[in-house]
C-alpha cells in the first residue's frame, strides 16, 4: 500500500431514492472499515442523516452538507486529504468526482482518485466513448448512435428503424430511458433526457434477449477475477432493478459462461479497473450472440447484492485493491483461512424479488420497463430454484406469503405477461394455475422457459393439494417447494398453527446451511446462515447461551428506508457491547445489517412469523426484539407473544393498545387527553353519520400500518366509501377507526425512551408543514423554533401520561397537533420511529442505545439536554417522483418519500437551505414560475416582493399575475397549457426557462388532470424545483433572498454538537 495516503476522502450518494438506495451504506461503511484497518483517517461527506456510516465511530470525521463542487472543494481546501474514494457513493459520488476532476478542483488540492482512474469512469459513463472503446478490443456493443440534439436522435433513429432503446449517459436506474416506437415517443423521451444529461444513445431494440450480470475485482498487478454471475429472469427491456435476479446463472451452459467470463475481464482490463466493476450483457438465447449494454466502473445495487449472494465482501476488498493492495494480500474474512484471490463457488441459489409502492402514489402508472420503479428488494437463499423463489416472495411483505395466496384479483393475466407490471410474476402463476402453457407464456414473456418451466411445476402442485388429502410425503415436498404454513393451510383449509403442529410432528421441520462462500471446501467461522427443507442436518451447532434475537426491517418500501437498518445495527452493536451475543434475521441485501461481521449469528430470512418461530425454536433466544426494525418486525409482538416467546421491552398487550387504533382512542378518553372526535368504522353508514355530524373533512385510518398506508382525507361523502373500502383491505383483522380532521394545525412529535413508565430521554420534532402531510413526507426542525413554552410544557406532560398508562419500555413515537392553544394526540408507536437517527445524531444522544439498554433492564438516571441547543437541525424528505410516471408530486396523508437528507445550521433557514441543496433540487438562475391558489396567495407575497427587486424574473397564470399585479410585482404573465397562445406554461417548462415552479393546489386535490396537476408533472419530468407546500414555500422564498448567493460555511458533525464555532469559508 502506497505509504504516502494518511487521509482519505469518502464521497457518499445522499438521500435514498428509486435506483439508488441503501446498498451505498453498506458499501460506504465497508469501506470506511478497510481504511480503518490500515489506521487511515476518513473524511465522509454525506447529509444522509440516517445512515450507518454517518455515526459517531464510523468515519474519523462527518460532513453532514450538501454533496456540491462548491462545498467538496471548501472541505478539501479544510481537510487537505491525500486521496478521494469515488466509487462507493453511487452515481452521485461518481458524477461528482467527475465535476471535481473537470473544474479542477483534484489537480489544485493535488487529491488522488484512488481505485479506476477519472479516465476510465469517463470513458465507461460517456455513451459515445464507451462504445469506441469496447469496438477497439473487438468487444460487441448494441448498434448505436450518440446524440447531443433532438433531430440528431430523431435522425439516428429513422436511420436504425424502429423500435429503439433511448438512452441518457452519466445516470443512474436508467433514468430517462425507454423504448419508442414512433418520432413522436422519440422527440418527447429525448427532450426529457437532455434535462439530465447533455447526451442521450439511440440503440437497437434487444426484443427477448436475456441479460447477465458479471461482477469482477482486478488489482493493480492485473489479477482479475469473476466474484459472481446473475441471470436476469426478465428480458433485455426490463431493467435489471425492476428483474428477478437468479445467482448463479441456471440457464447458461459452461461454454456460454466461461466465453462471457472471459470478456468481461477483458473489459475490465481494457478500462484499467482497479477494484470492482460491473458488467451488463445481452445474450441472443437463439443462438448465442452477445452485447455488453453497460459497465459500472462503482460498488452498485448489483454488487452489493453479488456480495450478500456469495459472502465475498465486495467492497470491503474493492477498498482494499484501491489503496494498492494485491488480491492474494487480503484476507478472506469469511473463511479467515483464506485470502481474497478465489472465486465463490455456490452450492445454493439465490433469488432477488424487487420491491415497488407505485400503488401508494395517485396516477402513477404500474407499467415496468427500462427506468427503475422499485424501491428496494428482498434476496432469498434455497438450495432449488422453486424453494428460493418462493421464499422471496413471501419476504416482500405485500400480503403474499408465497405465490399462492397473493391477495389481490388478478384478471386480464395474457395482457399483462406481455406488458408487465410489477404483478406479473403472480400473474403467470395465476395463468398456470388456470391451465395456461409454458409456451404461450415464454411467447408473451419472452422469459426463458427453464424458470417458466419451475414457476408451472408449482402451479401444477398447488392443483395436486387442493385435489388430494395430503400425506407427509406431499407436506414435505410442499415445503421443499417454499408453500408457507399459511398458505398450506388455505388450501387444505386448516389453521396455520394446525400444519405447523403436524410438520414438527412428522419431523419437517427446516436446517441451517452456512454461506461459507467455497461450498464447503474450507470451514467457514462467519455465521453467516439461511434456513431450507432440502437437507437432513445443521451446519451449526446450538451455543450454550442463550442470545438475543433482533428482527431487522426487512425490504426497503416507502415508509421503511435506511432508519430502520440504522435502529437494527445500533442495537446489535450494543447488544455486543454489554456483552450479549446478537442473532439477526433479515432479507435486505442493500443494508448494513446484513453484512456478515456485523451480528454473531445472520440469518439471511423471511421476517414472518413462521420463519421467526423456526429461527426462534433453533436458537432458543433470552428473548426478542421487535421494536427497532419498523412494522413488520412490530406486527409479530401479538403473534410471537402468544405463541410463548418472550418480547423484550414492552409488554405485546401494551403494544396491540398503542396500534389498534380503537384501543388506544378509548385509553385517551380514559386519561382525559384530548384527541379529534372519533368512531370505530362497524358499517359505511355509521362512518356517514359520523362524517354528518362532526363535519368534513375526516380522516380514515386502518391499524397496525406504516407509511400511512390507505390513510385517506375524504372531503365529501363520494370519496368516504372508497376510503373506507382501501383501508378494510389493508387492515382486515384490526379496526378501522373514523376521526374528525383538523385543517390549518400544527404537527409535532416527541421521540422518546422509556423504562417501565418513566421518560428517560425525549426529543420534540416541529414539523414545517401544517397537519395533513404524512409525518415521513414533512420537513422536521429539531430543536422546535415555533412552539409556545407552554405548548412544550404541556407536550411532556401528556407524553409522561401516556408511557405511564402503557408502561412502556424502550423506543416510542408519540405525534400531536396543535390549533389555537389546542393539543390533541393523534397517534402513538411503541417501536424506534424513522425520525431516530435524525434526533439522535442533533441531538448527540443515541436514543437506540440508550432504548437497548433500558430493555436489557440496565438503570438510567441521566439528564439529557436536547431542547437547549445552540445549532438547528433539519430533516428534509427525498422524493423519487422522476421514476414514477404520471404521479402528481404533492405530498399527502399517505407518505411518498423514499429517503431523507438531513443538516444542521445556525438557524432554520441555514438548516432548511442546507437540506434543501441535499436533496438535489438546484437553483441555478434568478427566474420562477408562480401559480398558487387564492388561499395562499398573501402569504407569500412579501418574499416576492423582496425576489423581484433582487433581480429575479418571475412568471404567473391568470389569477396570481392579477393578484401580484395589484399588489405591486411586476411578472411575466403565461398562459395556462390548456389555452391558446404564448408565452406558454409548457413552452416556458419545456424550454427550462425557470428553475422553480412554485405551485400550491387547493384541497383537496383533485384526482382529474387539472392545470396544476399538469404544471406540477412538467415540473418533474423536465427535472425542474418544485414547491407545492405553503408552509415551506414561506421559508424557502426567505433563504432564496437571504442565502442564494451566500457562501456557505462549512463545519463537521462534531464540531456543530461540540459547539466549535470557528467554521470553514
Amino acid at each position: 500500500m502506497p505509504s504516502e495516503i494518511k487521509k482519505v476522502l469518502i464521497l457518499g450518494s445522499g438521500g435514498l431514492r428509486i435506483g439508488q438506495a441503501g446498498e451505498f451504506d453498506y458499501s460506504g461503511s465497508q469501506a470506511i472499515k478497510a481504511c480503518k484497518e490500515e489506521k487511515i483517517k476518513t473524511i465522509l461527506v454525506n447529509p444522509n442523516i440516517a445512515t450507518v456510516q454517518t455515526d459517531a465511530g464510523m468515519a474519523d470525521e462527518v460532513y453532514l452538507q450538501p454533496l456540491t463542487v462548491e462545498v467538496v472543494t471548501h472541505i478539501l481546501e479544510k481537510e487537505k486529504p491525500d486521496a478521494i474514494l469515488l466509487g462507493f457513493g453511487g452515481q452521485t459520488a461518481l458524477n461528482l468526482g467527475l465535476l471535481l476532476d473537470e473544474t479542477g478542483v483534484l489537480a489544485k488540492h493535488n487529491v488522488k482518485v484512488l481505485g479506476t482512474s477519472i479516465v476510465a469512469i469517463r470513458q465507461t459513463e460517456d455513451r459515445d466513448i464507451f462504445k469506441q472503446e469496447l469496438e477497439s478490443i473487438d468487444v460487441k456493443t448494441p448498434q448505436s448512435f450518440c446524440a447531443t440534439t433532438v433531430d440528431d436522435a430523431e435522425k439516428a433513429a429513422q436511420e436504425m428503424g424502429f423500435p429503439v432503446m433511448v438512452r441518457s449517459g452519466f445516470s443512474l436506474g436508467g433514468l430517462g430511458s425507454g423504448r419508442v416506437d414512433t418520432i413522436q415517443e422519440l422527440r418527447q423521451r429525448a427532450q426529457e433526457c437532455f434535462t439530465i444529461s447533455s447526451q442521450i444513445l439511440i440503440e437497437e431494440y434487444l426484443f427477448g434477449w436475456q441479460e447477465f450480470e458479471y461482477e469482477i475485482v482486478r488489482d493493480q498487478a492485473d489479477n482479475a477475477l469473476t466474484i459472481c454471475n446473475m441471470e436476469n429472469m426478465d428480458p433485455m427491456g426490463i431493467h435489471t432493478g425492476e428483474s428477478i435476479v437468479i445467482a448463479p446463472a441456471q440457464t447458461l451452459t459452461n461454454s456460454q459462461h466461461q466465453h462471457l467470463r472471459n470478456i468481461a475481464i477483458k473489459v475490465a482490463r481494457h478500462f484499467g479497473i482497479i477494484g470492482e466493476c460491473n458488467i451488463q450483457f445481452a445474450v441472443n438465447p437463439k443462438d448465442g450472440d452477445y452485447r455488453v449494454i453497460e459497465v459500472n466502473a462503482r460498488l452498485s445495487r448489483s454488487s452489493a447484492l453479488a456480495s450478500k449472494a456469495t459472502g465475498y465482501p465486495l467492497a470491503f476488498v474493492a477498498t482494499k485493491l484501491a489503496l494498492g493492495f494485491l488480491l492474494q494480500d487480503i484476507t478472506n474474512h469469511v473463511t479467515k483461512k483464506t485470502c481474497a484471490f478465489f472465486e465463490p463457488a455456490l452450492d445454493y441459489v439465490v433469488v432477488k424479488i424487487p420491491r415497488w409502492d407505485i400503488q401508494k402514489l395517485k396516477r402513477a402508472s404500474r407499467v415496468i420497463g427500462t427506468e427503475m420503479k422499485s424501491v428496494g428488494e428482498v434476496m432469498s437463499i434455497g438450495r432449488s430454484f422453486p424453494e428460493a423463489l418462493q421464499k422471496a416472495v413471501g419476504m416482500l411483505n405485500i400480503g403474499a406469503s408465497c405465490l399462492s395466496d397473493y391477495p389481490y384479483q388478478l384478471n386480464d393475466l395474457k395482457n399483462e405477461i406481455e406488458y408487465p407490471t410489477d404483478r406479473r410474476l403472480f400473474v403467470l402463476y395465476q395463468f398456470f394455475l388456470r391451465g395456461g402453457s409454458v409456451e404461450e407464456a415464454q411467447k408473451l414473456s419472452q422469459i426463458n422457459s427453464w424458470f417458466l418451466g419451475y414457476m408451472a411445476d408449482i402451479a401444477q402442485f398447488e392443483l395436486l393439494l387442493q385435489e388430494m388429502q395430503i400425506t407427509d410425503e406431499m407436506l414435505r415436498t410442499a415445503k421443499q417447494f417454499g408453500f408457507s404454513d399459511r398458505s398450506l393451510a388455505l388450501i387444505s383449509n386448516q389453521t396455520e398453527s394446525a400444519i405447523r403442529t403436524r410438520r414438527i410432528a412428522a419431523g419437517i421441520v427446516p436446517v441451517v446451511k452456512q454461506i461459507d462462500t467455497l461450498a464447503g471446501e474450507f470451514s467457514a467461522e462467519t455465521n453467516y446462515l439461511y434456513l431450507t427443507y432440502h437437507g437432513t442436518q445443521h451446519d451449526i451447532v446450538a451455543a450454550k447461551d442463550h442470545p438475543i434475537l433482533v428482527l431487522g426491517s426487512g425490504p426497503y418500501s416507502i415508509g421503511s428506508s435506511v432508519e430502520f437498518d440504522w435502529c437494527a445495527v445500533n442495537t446489535v452493536r450494543t447488544l455486543r457491547a454489554m456483552g450479549k451475543r446478537a442473532v439477526l434475521i433479515n432479507s435486505n441485501p442493500e443494508t448494513v445489517s446484513t453484512d456478515y461481521d456485523e451480528s454473531d449469528r445472520l440469518y439471511f430470512e423471511q421476517l414472518t412469523f413462521e420463519r421467526v418461530q423456526d429461527i426462534a425454536d433453533i436458537e432458543k433466544p433470552e428473548g426478542i426484539i421487535v421494536c427497532v426494525g419498523g412494522q413488520i418486525a412490530n406486527n409479530l409482538a401479538m403473534p410471537l407473544a402468544k405463541a410463548g416467546y418472550t418480547i423484550l421491552g414492552t409488554a405485546a398487550q401494551d403494544v396491540d393498545r398503542a396500534e389498534n387504533r380503537e384501543r388506544f382512542s378509548a385509553l385517551l378518553n380514559e386519561l382525559g387527553i384530548n384527541q379529534p372526535p372519533w368512531l370505530h368504522v362497524i358499517s359505511i353508514d355509521s362512518a356517514k353519520q359520523f362524517a354528518k355530524e362532526w363535519g368534513y373533512p375526516v380522516l380514515v385510518r386502518p391499524s397496525y400500518i406504516l407509511s400511512g398506508t390507505a390513510m385517506n382525507v375524504a372531503y365529501h361523502e363520494a370519496s368516504l366509501e372508497d376510503y373506507l373500502i382501501q383501508a378494510s383491505r389493508v387492515s382486515p383483522e384490526h379496526p378501522v377507526v373514523i376521526s374528525k380532521f383538523i385543517l390549518d394545525a400544527k404537527e409535532l412529535e416527541i421521540d422518546g425512551v422509556a423504562d417501565h413508565g418513566r421518560v428517560v430521554i425525549e426529543a420534540i420534532n416541529e414539523h414545517i408543514e401544517n397537519a395533513g402531510i404524512h409525518s415521513g413526507d414533512a420537513t422536521l426542525v429539531l430543536p422546535p423554533q415555533n412552539l409556545y413554552l407552554e405548548t412544550i410544557r404541556r407536550t411532556k406532560k401528556i407524553t409522561q401520561k401516556i408511557v405511564k398508562a402503557l408502561n412502556i419500555t424502550g423506543p416510542f413515537n408519540i405525534q400531536y397537533i396543535a390549533k389555537n392553544n389546542d393539543l390533541q394526540v393523534i397517534e402513538c408507536n411503541l417501536r424506534a420511529s424513522r425520525s431516530f437517527p435524525f434526533v439522535s445524531k442533533v441531538t448527540n444522544h443515541n436514543f437506540i442505545e440508550i432504548a437497548t439498554k433500558a430493555m436489557l433492564g440496565k438503570n438510567n438516571t441521566a439528564h439529557y439536554k436536547t431542547l437547549e441547543l445552540d445549532y438547528v437541525g433539519v430533516k428534509a424528505p427525498q422524493f423519487s417522483y422522476q421514476r414514477l410516471k404520471g404521479a402528481d408530486p404533492v405530498a399527502h396523508i399517505e407518505m411518498a418519500s423514499t429517503g431523507e437528507v438531513a443538516c444542521l445550521g445556525e438557524n432554520l433557514h441555514d438548516a432548511f437551505w442546507r437540506a434543501w441543496l441535499s436533496s438535489e433540487q438546484a437553483i441555478v438562475n434568478k427566474s420562477m414560475l408562480v401559480s398558487i391558489a387564492d388561499p395562499y396567495k398573501t402569504k407569500i407575497l412579501p418574499w416576492l416582493v423582496n425576489l423581484e427587486a433582487l433581480g429575479w424574473r418571475i412568471y404567473s397564470t391568470e389569477g396570481t399575475h392579477s393578484f401580484l399585479f395589484k399588489n405591486g410585482v411586476a411578472t411575466y404573465f403565461v398562459y395556462k397549457m390548456s389555452e391558446k397562445g404564448e408565452p406558454n406554461v409548457q413552452t416556458i417548462i419545456s424550454q427550462r426557462k425557470v428553475d422553480l415552479i412554485v405551485n400550491v393546489p387547493s384541497h383537496p386535490v383533485k384526482n382529474e388532470q387539472t392545470h396544476g396537476y399538469k404544471i406540477r408533472r412538467m415540473a418533474i419530468d423536465h427535472h425542474i424545483a418544485l414547491m407545492t407546500n405553503p408552509q415551506t414555500i414561506q421559508i424557502m422564498l426567505k433563504c432564496l433572498v437571504d442565502l442564494k448567493d451566500a457562501v456557505l460555511p462549512v463545519q463537521t458533525w462534531r464540531e456543530i454538537v461540540n459547539g466549535d464555532n470557528d467554521p470553514c469559508l
